[in-house]
């Protein structure tokens, strides 16, 4: 019998090149996906992407999508009681993995592994992987992203509503991880062998945010919503 796990996913790519490593293993099968929303906004906490969208790749991946919803300032008490809650209610159903899109990022593993998963297992399925190698794969196997949010700390305002290629990579200021695992930036994937079809979308603009990080606006392709920035 395979072995039960639900994917904590962010929409981005590291998330996707986490989940298609996955699905290669025979022994385990991914019950649904696990996305943190801030319900102020709708939003997938610090991604900035549009629930919508999110709840497009989830049946684009043949997945649930099951949303741990949070204030837009959490504490981690907040935040840790109700992933906590979530997962116990999967538990329940005989899930007894969650598997995570970290890379290096030691401290969050132990957070993750210690204040999270409780009696279940945690899965890293791209782990310790090079991250600049891990980038061209991700382009190389057919996955697409477009870039949704930079701190501007890193990256400039240009770097927002980019496509994730090579021409991005080979522009990243010296220090600035090619997977964006420090917080650099983050994306949405869009396309790719993970999912049964694309999922559209049009960009909207550019958006400051908390005087820091810029946001580029994604709404679904053709579909017209309400695009007042929150």
């Amino acid at each position: 019998m395979k072995e039960k796990v639900i994917f904590s996913w962010s929409g981005g790519k590291d998330s996707a090149m986490a989940i298609y490593e996955l699905k290669k293993n025979k022994d385990l099968e991914v019950s649904a996906l696990l996305t943190t929303m801030t319900e102020d906004y709708g939003r997938v906490s610090i991604h900035g992407v549009r629930s919508v969208l999110v709840q497009r790749q989830a049946e684009a991946l043949g997945l649930p999508l099951e949303r741990v919803n949070i204030t837009k300032n959490p504490s981690n008490e907040e935040y840790e009681a109700r992933m906590r809650d979530k997962l116990d209610s999967y538990k329940k159903l005989g899930v007894s993995a969650v598997a995570f899109g970290d890379i290096f990022l030691e401290d969050l593993r132990k957070y993750r592994q210690e204040k999270l998963c409780g009696m279940m297992k945690a899965i890293f399925p791209i782990w310790k992987r090079d991250t600049r190698l891990l980038a061209q794969d991700f382009i190389d196997s057919g996955f697409k992203a477009v870039i949704t949010c930079v701190d501007s700390n890193f990256l400039g305002k240009d770097f927002a509503g980019r496509e994730f290629d090579g021409s991005f990579l080979s522009e990243l200021p010296q220090g600035v991880d090619p997977c964006g695992e420090n917080g650099e930036f983050h994306t949405f994937v869009y396309d790719g062998p993970v999912f049964k079809n694309s999922i559209g979308c049009e960009k909207k603009g550019v958006i400051l945010r908390d005087n820091r990080f810029y946001y580029c606006e994604l709404l679904p392709a053709g579909e017209v919503i309400n695009t007042i920035a929150r």
